[in-house]
């Protein structure tokens, strides 16, 4: 990686131990929330009971945790740039019992492991995060076995993901939200029909497939909504942090106004919409 790769790596990895509190505090809402995701790489996996797993950008654990309950005469492992993120995801595999679980600080671009390792490779939502987004595809199919699977997810495009768009766009009427460099993370880095099929093709996976899922989430109100995006969605944190008082109680008046525009029956849900991608080695 050069320099600037090297950089975002370090961002991210600072970001996300700074972050896992917040995560730590609404893991039950935010594993409902992006478990169809989830559910969909298990099934594209078609996993095993004896299968070695490694479960990329595992976060506070899932869909690892999930992959550990299935194959359980083999061994699931969690990899994330944060420590303290797979410090969470080692404790919530102690919560639920499972001993074929671990997770270890690692760099999705440099993996610690050897060639043809694991049988299959999930990884929900980690790609538009990675600094050089090939070179961890590669990775990924060097650690796998010959015939391995590996399926992922990734954001569709915003105008399917009101669920993060209803907050951007209303930040962005008060106050400057520079959209992120190409190169550099960001919410709908991977959007791009294709994109992600194409960065696995050119590593040598094969038998690709992409599907697209599209539901809803609910919240139990705007007020649930705005708490928890200031405490877990690192764009809107970015954001925010640079208004003053006066500015972000205008933007949470502005935006209060526009969910209650949105609500259906008293219930406030907002859409989203991922791809899925799978391919074999």
């Amino acid at each position: 990686m050069n320099q600037q790769q090297l950089d975002i790596r370090e961002q991210q990895k600072t970001s996300w131990d700074k972050f896992s509190p917040g995560w730590k505090k609404w893991d039950d809402f935010t594993m409902r929330f992006l478990k169809p995701m989830g559910d969909e790489i298990i099934a594209m996996l078609k996993l095993q009971p004896s299968d070695q797993v490694l479960d990329i950008a595992t976060g506070t654990g899932e869909p690892g945790l999930t992959i550990a309950s299935i194959v359980n005469k083999g061994k699931v492992t969690g990899t994330d740039l944060s420590p303290e993120m797979a410090r969470l995801a080692t404790d919530n595999a102690k919560t639920k019992g499972l001993n074929n679980y671990t997770a270890i600080a690692a760099d999705a671009c440099e993996l610690p492991f050897d060639d043809n390792t694991f049988d299959a490779i999930s990884c929900r939502m980690g790609f538009m995060f990675f600094p050089d987004m090939a070179l961890a595809a590669k990775e990924m199919y060097r650690v796998l076995k010959p015939g391995g699977r590996m399926a992922t997810s990734v954001w569709g495009g915003p105008e399917k993901n009101e669920w993060i768009t209803v907050m951007m766009s209303t930040m962005k009427k008060h106050i400057d939200v520079p959209a992120p460099p190409p190169a550099a993370p960001g919410m709908f880095r991977c959007a791009a029909p294709g994109l992600i099929t194409g960065l696995l093709k050119d590593a040598g996976f094969d038998n690709m497939e992409e599907k697209k899922i599209e539901n809803r989430v609910e919240y139990n109100s705007p007020d649930h909504y705005w708490i928890m995006m200031n405490e877990v969605a690192a764009p809107v944190v970015a954001a925010m942090s640079q208004a003053d008082h006066d500015t972000k109680t205008k933007i949470k008046n502005d935006l209060f106004q526009l969910l209650e525009e949105k609500k259906d029956k008293g219930a406030l849900s907002l859409p989203f919409a991922a791809i899925i991608i799978y391919g074999e080695k």
